[in-house]
């Protein structure tokens, strides 16, 4: 959310920031309804202060037995009463107002985000390995002998409809290996493995951003709780309301957990195998940090999240999105694209974005300076660290061989006791 007396003293900035993002509110509409609300606060602080005045001149008008004048001024207090009420019921709305406005509108992106209006605009900044040349043409990794038989969407299709798998024997247990040596490296980089809820509150889906803009990007139960796109959600939102000890910044953490999106929008885009899924599972890296850290702490990320396709000899390359591709809540956002020879391309795998003190200020989440002084808001951090499905896709068609197996990555040979290879009947050995 934004700080409105930013957009009071500099209206241009915002203005040029609401362009850039493709948003039709300027800081005139803003400011329309900001300075109604504090002309409603002045009017009713006004109309109490009248009121108060009143009542202290009842007393004496009542002591010198002047009936009439203590009828007048107890009317008086009457009608104030009522005015501040009303001016009071007012202010609320206006406030009300100009919440639910700045909760709609997109955060403004760093000086250093490449403008641009698509993703063909985005800069790439990092490129690592070379795409393997294959003897022959790679196949995508849903068609692989060796997947075939441990990657089942018909049964999914029936238990739970499209854009949902069964996973089974080595191709689960690659999957899950996959998603441990995530947690391993990054709680070796320095977070802390955390186990959070994939069910949550309303007001934590509004704290992170997912609300009220991008509700039917998600799924709501009946009972108006909210699973997680990511859990980002949660893990941000674990300073929900706090103020912390500056003494315990950077708060670094991970967590692995199932994430659920209804991928509204994306009808016919990448129908086919296990990449576009309602059901997934991420390992999430979350940074809570002061704000002269946040930049420093987006790079620190970026970094971890590339060691993990570098210890599986994966080709990647890393761009900044522009501002016409970033996100929502984000200052600037860094793409990580694994290399995919199945389809000859790379794709994304893990986003890591700034936030600045976009979500703080919808969760009120400060921390106290060591050196005293008034609680400042955090900053905040989020990104892939990375999305596991993708991983086990990037895996299995950089590592095909010609007779439908599939050499595994070295880094994961501990993880799945000692086997280095999924073999044509998709048995490990």
């Amino acid at each position: 959310m934004h700080d409105i007396r930013m957009i009071r003293e500099t209206p241009e900035v915002f203005d040029a920031a609401m362009k850039m993002r493709k948003s039709d509110v300027s800081s005139v509409d803003v400011l329309a309804i900001d300075t109604a609300r504090r002309a409603k606060i002045a009017a009713a602080e006004d109309a109490k202060a009248a009121q108060n005045a009143a009542s202290k001149e009842v007393g004496a008008a009542k002591a010198k037995g002047d009936e009439a004048e203590f009828e007048r001024l107890r009317a008086l207090v009457g009608e104030k009463k009522a005015e501040v009420a009303r001016l009071n019921d007012e202010a609320k709305l206006e406030d009300e107002k100009l919440a639910t406005l700045l909760m709609s509108l997109p955060n403004i992106p760093f000086e250093d985000t490449p403008i641009g209006e698509t993703e063909e605009d985005n800069v790439e900044i990092n490129r690592w390995g070379t795409p393997r040349r294959f003897p022959f043409t790679p196949k995508e990794h849903f068609v692989l002998p060796g997947v075939v038989p441990g990657m089942d969407f018909e049964t999914a299709a029936k238990l739970s409809g499209s854009r949902f798998v069964v996973l089974k024997g080595a191709v689960a247990r690659l999957h899950r290996a996959l998603a441990q040596f995530m947690l391993d490296t990054h709680v070796e980089n320095g977070l802390t493995e955390t186990w959070v809820p994939v069910l949550v509150n309303e007001a934590m889906m509004y704290g992170t951003g997912q609300l009220p803009k991008f509700g039917e990007d998600s799924y709501q139960t009946t009972d108006g709780q909210w699973l997680v796109p990511t859990s980002e959600v949660t893990l941000t939102n674990i300073v929900n309301g706090e103020t912390v000890d500056e003494a315990k910044l950077p708060m670094r953490m991970c967590a692995h957990s199932q994430c659920f999106r209804s991928e509204a929008g994306s009808a016919g885009r990448d129908t086919s195998g296990m990449l576009r899924q309602h059901q997934f599972e991420k390992v999430e890296m979350v940074s809570i940090t002061k704000p002269d850290d946040s930049r420093a702490e987006l790079d620190r990320m970026t970094a971890a999240a590339e060691s993990i396709l570098e210890n599986l000899l994966l080709p990647f390359r890393t761009v900044v999105l522009c501002t016409g591709d970033i996100g929502f809540g984000a200052q600037r956002t860094h793409d990580i694209e694994v290399w995919l020879p199945g389809q000859q391309a790379y794709r994304e795998i893990s986003s890591i974005s700034v936030c600045g003190a976009f979500q703080a200020r919808r969760m009120n989440a400060r921390f106290k300076p060591a050196e005293g002084g008034k609680p400042e808001y955090v900053h905040t951090l989020n990104g892939s660290g990375l999305a596991v499905g993708r991983c086990l896709i990037a895996v299995l068609e950089n590592g095909q061989q010609a007779d439908g197996s599939v050499e595994l990555p070295v880094a994961l040979h501990p993880y799945l006791g000692g086997k280095t290879t999924l073999d044509p009947f998709g048995t490990l050995i």
